[in-house]
């Protein structure tokens, strides 16, 4: 799985700025039929964190009421560089990482 963490270049100390999250993921319901007929198993993202450092700066349980490909967003101040982590695991338990550096002036 792909994902793309998308922030402003030029971040300013304590000034609040937006995250944006793209996950390349099928986020299948379970109530789709493949061409045999026969029923697509149900995997979605069931959790998903965002780290900045050590400190979880967003957190989100999805479901089957997100479409493919979520797409979600956010705010948050940050007062030093570091490192943005996004972790999610999906029904199947397949684990996705994505990552970030972020340079603060």
């Amino acid at each position: 799985m792909v994902a793309r963490i998308i922030v402003p270049t030029n971040i300013k100390s304590t000034e609040p700025f937006e995250v944006r999250i793209l996950i390349q993921h099928p986020m299948e319901t379970g109530y789709r039929l493949d061409m045999m007929g026969t029923l697509i198993a149900k995997n979605v993202i069931k959790n998903l964190q965002v780290t900045f450092g050590e400190t979880v700066v967003f957190k989100a349980s999805l479901g089957t009421g997100i479409a493919a490909n979520p797409a979600l967003q956010f705010w948050m101040k940050a007062t030093q560089s570091g490192l943005l982590k996004l972790v999610w695991e999906d029904d199947l338990g397949a684990v996705g990482v994505a990552e970030k550096m972020l340079e603060v002036m």
